[in-house]
């Protein structure tokens, strides 16, 4: 998880591509300001202040390993090198704890090894992909700084990216079992960008045999109703491996309507179940049936103190007494963060607060 920006050029950053960045990497801020070395630290949802023309490398963190506080915000200083910091997007296996990260522990662990070897050190395999992690180092006194494993990078408009998740660049509507909060959904598209529940702007087939398929037949049928994301290549990628593109479903770009706006977005067509299209058997809706279980109320849910280890000067004063409001993907407990976000401890789903006060009520 995580993402490290490197932005040496003088222009600002997409504001979009900050904010995605906030908000699938919710646990912290850190910022290296390239014009100074000076070093800030904040929390996700001040990710403004990186809409600078400054040049910078920033981390925005997403915890895997370690209490979410401020003392874990990357960077972090290597051993007793105070003028050494390190960034790590990744999971190194056997660093970090249950208080400290693994990035944290690494970066202890480099201060007694010579710097001509770091490069080497840092050929750290990501237990949680099938590549290295990916590393920036950076020396105050010199005012220099270096990017590790810089093949895995991306690399757009001027700016370094340690991960592609952020740049959210394709637009696909669904219309199935990736609609939110259904099955599907939460095993692909929960770092998306939802923009928003239309319909197609024209009429197409929709027909469901126990999975829905919509039939590339324009004029006929309804205007079938869609969730519209922004989802980045990699999530692309994996979608059209879902779908089996182009063997069994074929995308293609069509209009759609959310909130009164249209949009060209990808939409995954099923030629085979063209046959089965007799002309009236087509629905405008796919809903999908969710469990809940019986008699289930929200004071069924016991409280979660999981703020209890957030002992840093980021606490809000939240009364660590309220119990945990539930996932309306699929009804398991909530885990505040207290940066205003809650995770589901079932599905791995993130949401505002905003949005639980929403489902909430």
């Amino acid at each position: 998880m995580c993402v490290i920006i490197v932005k040496q050029k003088h222009h600002k950053m997409s504001s979009e591509v900050a904010r995605t960045s906030a908000r699938i990497n919710p646990h912290g801020l850190g910022v290296v300001w390239l014009d100074t070395f000076e070093v800030t630290y904040h929390r996700s949802s001040e990710y403004k202040v990186i809409l600078t023309d400054r040049p910078f490398i920033a981390h925005f963190r997403y915890a895997t390993i370690g209490a979410v506080n401020q003392s874990n915000t990357h960077p972090f200083v290597c051993g007793k090198n105070r003028d050494e910091l390190l960034m790590m997007n990744g999971t190194a296996a056997g660093y970090g704890n249950h208080q400290m990260t693994d990035s944290k522990a690494l970066a202890i662990e480099l201060g007694g090894i010579p710097r001509k070897d770091w490069k080497q050190h840092l050929k750290i395999q990501d237990v949680n992909a099938p590549n290295y992690c990916r590393f920036v180092s950076i020396n105050t006194r010199t005012r220099s700084f270096q990017i590790y494993n810089r093949e895995l990078w991306t690399y757009r408009d001027g700016v370094w990216y340690s991960k592609d998740n952020v740049l959210q660049e394709n637009l696909v509507a669904v219309y199935g079992t990736l609609k939110k909060g259904y099955s599907n959904y939460r095993n692909y598209l929960t770092k998306a960008t939802h923009v928003g529940t239309g319909k197609t702007k024209d009429r197409y087939p929709l027909i469901v045999q126990g999975l829905p398929y919509l039939i590339e037949q324009r004029g006929k049928g309804t205007n079938v109703s869609i969730d519209l994301f922004k989802v980045s290549d990699d999530t692309f990628r994996s979608l059209d491996g879902l779908e089996g593109h182009p063997h069994w479903y074929i995308r293609k770009e069509i209009p759609v309507v959310v909130n009164g706006r249209t949009h060209i977005a990808w939409v995954y067509f099923c030629p085979s179940a063209e046959k089965d299209f007799n002309g009236s058997n087509f629905v405008s809706s796919y809903t999908q049936q969710t469990w809940r279980p019986t008699n289930f109320t929200f004071e069924d849910v016991q409280p979660t103190n999981i703020r209890a280890q957030y002992t840093d000067d980021w606490d809000d004063g939240t009364d660590d007494e309220d119990h945990s409001p539930v996932c309306p993907d699929c009804f398991d407990d909530l885990e505040f963060d207290a940066f205003s976000n809650y995770h589901c401890v079932g599905c791995d789903a993130w949401f505002t607060e905003s949005e639980v006060r929403h489902f909430t009520t």
